[in-house]
């Protein structure tokens, strides 16, 4: 083979792989759609017009915490092809899978209620719905998506969707004056500012939730593969780790985009925001009316997609229960979606500061995350159920320090909430 030759062939390899690469693409957009929920933009809302910039590393460090825990959760699915809840339900004692499940449930109720308020706050702000019926509607909505399509379907409209509230920033961030030089500074200097704790483990619940390290390891399963065949297997996790790395990234950016606005539009001018709906009105006389326009529908958009995919991994925790995967078509899985959208209707009828609601949801994220973090390192570090795909040391390191962090964070957050 001459030097000509040589080099189509390696094109066209190399676009051969790429190609192979863009069809896989798509489980971890899923879950990237669950950390710029509503819960999401109030923390980072909170976060840049309290702080200014000084809390972008939380959004860096989380990132890459979120990755390798994605990483290790989507390993199991591909390995085993049982999801997190399955695995847990098949190896655990059964009183303690029971126990985390149960909180897992709880956590995503919380992620739901959070997401349908971000996203009846957006009707609010379009339409002037009272927030209880724009949640409604968008409850039935979101379950409208969820019975009458495929996974595949729901795949692209939720990455439509990603790609539209990620273009929205994209045009915000051309509206305002950045100081570049502060937020890089920011993204990797560790700071905490006095009573900004809350704030903190509310962005880290954001970023780093217990049920898209539960969705994750169920939809990666719609790339089919041979279970039995260890080559496929490892063509498979190196596929997965790119699909992840790419889609957190885009998370990171977005995440990192509204803390940069909120602290160069309401920080540097000293405007205190304590809820979303006031972030536009003060974004309005400061940007003009298409910002607060593409703020409001970019939020929209936000908790349509975030509620699908929560209810998707709440579908699949409790099915999970029943050692079942995730079949919208099955009763469990069914019962698993309307339970958590019935909770978190029922908190948000009971909600009397929808703004702190935001935050504290994510704070209970934070607060379940240590068992979550807790399971997956057992079962992702077991030859019995993993085989030679077993956690490595260095894996093992990295996960244990994670979940030291995670704790850490909470038992300082108790101290200063009971203290």
């Amino acid at each position: 083979m001459n030097k000509l030759q040589e080099f189509f062939h390696a094109h066209d390899l190399t676009s051969t792989r790429a190609r192979e690469f863009l069809s896989y693409l798509g489980p971890g957009i899923l879950v990237t759609v669950g950390f710029i929920d509503p819960g999401n933009w109030a923390s980072n809302m909170a976060a840049g017009a309290d702080y200014g910039y000084t809390l972008l590393w939380m959004v860096t460090l989380s990132t890459i915490m979120l990755i390798l825990l994605q990483h290790n959760a989507a390993h199991l699915g591909i390995v085993t092809g049982d999801c997190l809840s399955e695995a847990a339900t098949r190896y655990l004692p059964r009183p303690l899978s029971r126990f985390i499940l149960g909180t897992a449930i709880l956590a995503a109720a919380a992620t739901v209620m959070a997401e349908l308020l971000g996203g009846a706050i957006a009707l609010q702000m379009l339409f002037n719905l009272p927030l209880t019926v724009g949640a409604v509607l968008l409850a039935l909505f979101c379950l409208y998506l969820l019975w009458s399509n495929s996974y595949d379907k729901l795949e692209k409209i939720i990455v439509a969707f990603v790609s539209l509230i990620g273009l929205s920033f994209l045009a915000e961030l051309a509206l305002v004056r950045v100081d570049w030089g502060a937020s890089l500074q920011s993204w990797v200097t560790p700071s905490f500012p006095s009573g900004s704790l809350l704030v903190v483990a509310s962005v880290l619940g954001a970023v780093v939730m217990p049920h898209n390290l539960f969705l994750h390891s169920e939809v990666i399963q719609s790339r089919q593969w041979n279970l039995e065949d260890e080559t496929v297997i490892a063509r498979q996790l190196r596929f997965e780790f790119l699909d992840t790395l790419v889609s957190m990234g885009i998370g990171w950016a977005i995440n990192s985009a509204m803390i940069i606005i909120a602290a160069v539009v309401f920080y540097t001018h000293h405007l205190q925001v304590t809820d979303l709906k006031q972030a536009v009105d003060m974004l309005r006389p400061i940007l003009g009316n298409y910002a607060a326009l593409l703020f409001a529908v970019a939020l929209l958009l936000s908790g349509i997609a975030s509620t699908t995919t929560a209810c998707m991994a709440a579908g699949s925790i409790f099915a999970g229960l029943c050692a079942e995967p995730y079949d919208i078509e099955d009763r469990h899985s069914r019962v698993g979606v309307l339970l958590v959208l019935a909770l978190a209707l029922v908190s948000i009828f009971l909600l009397q500061d929808p703004f702190q609601g935001l935050i504290y949801s994510q704070m209970a994220l934070s607060l379940q995350l240590p068992w979550t973090i807790g399971i997956q390192y057992y079962l992702t570090s077991s030859s019995r159920v993993m085989g030679k795909f077993a956690n490595s040391t260095r894996s093992k390191i990295c996960l244990g320090l994670i979940g030291i962090f995670v704790i850490v964070l909470n038992l300082l957050l108790l101290a200063e909430i009971l203290f």
